[in-house]
């Protein structure tokens, strides 16, 4: 077809890699199969059924999006041509929502490299408490003082997702570095728990705790996240015998397949 020749020498003069070409080609040979009249009268509602015979196919949502990518570029290439195409029928709507993958909960042998790095007694701390007993980042940025009741070996967690408070019962290792850090807490007029190394006084963000994660694995030469520590506490418990309604209820959630997500 002259169309598509056309497109092919433009996709070489833009220097895209054969392999690229290629691909681009196969999917818009795809898309011409299922077509019922020309190229240029194309309409959105032929795109939803080019999709819907990709789905009975049962092809993933990767590979569909990947074929509408390459027709929205090949109906961009005609109408900056003026071949007849007014506007691009392919529009961001088309695209389907890509399921979002669960995170892994770390291996032992991550965790000891993990640790290993990890000399801060702070961030060991921290990092301890979203492994043990489970808490969000935000949730950890956010602990005050008195929610911490290291006599009962409790912490309480105050309007978390869903604003709902719950208590969590800590692990000795997560008790005794929890104990360690107030005993070394710089003076503060802050009420949180945990403070800022760089900036004395001020508040410890969610976002400092992720890069120093992320400065950690790095180290570690693993891939993890602050959210990591929550999934792995959730297999853990599942692991052991725990319902999912006592899952539920130890990470916050308001239904069971948050539990399941560990959202």
């Amino acid at each position: 077809m002259q169309k598509l020749e056309a497109f092919r020498r433009y996709l070489e003069r833009r220097a895209y890699s054969r392999h690229t070409v290629e691909s681009y080609l196969r999917d818009l040979e795809q898309f011409c199969q299922t077509l019922r009249g020309s190229l240029q009268a194309v309409s959105r509602r032929q795109i939803d059924t080019f999709i819907d015979h990709q789905r009975t196919q049962e092809l993933s949502s990767l590979t569909i999006n990947r074929r509408l990518a390459a027709v929205k570029h090949f109906y961009q290439f005609l109408a900056d041509q003026a071949d007849g195409v007014q506007e691009n029928p392919v529009r961001r709507t088309h695209l389907l929502r890509r399921p979002r993958a669960l995170p892994r909960p770390f291996k032992e042998s991550e965790l000891q490299q993990l640790f290993a790095v990890v000399r801060d007694l702070r961030d060991r701390a921290i990092f301890t408490l979203m492994l043990r007993a489970g808490l969000r980042v935000s949730e950890v940025a956010q602990l005050e003082l008195d929610d911490v009741d290291l006599q009962a070996g409790t912490v309480l967690v105050r309007q978390g997702k869903g604003r709902r408070d719950r208590q969590v019962y800590l692990s000795a290792d997560a008790l005794e570095l929890l104990r360690q850090c107030l005993a070394q807490r710089p003076r503060m007029k802050t009420v949180r728990f945990f403070w800022n190394e760089k900036r004395k006084g001020e508040n410890l963000s969610s976002k400092a705790i992720q890069k120093a994660m992320e400065r950690y694995c790095e180290k570690a030469g693993i891939k993890g996240s602050c959210h990591r520590f929550r999934h792995s506490f959730a297999t853990q418990l599942l692991e052991n015998g725990a319902q999912l309604m006592t899952v539920r209820d130890c990470l916050g959630h308001s239904s069971i397949m948050g539990s399941v997500r560990t959202g």
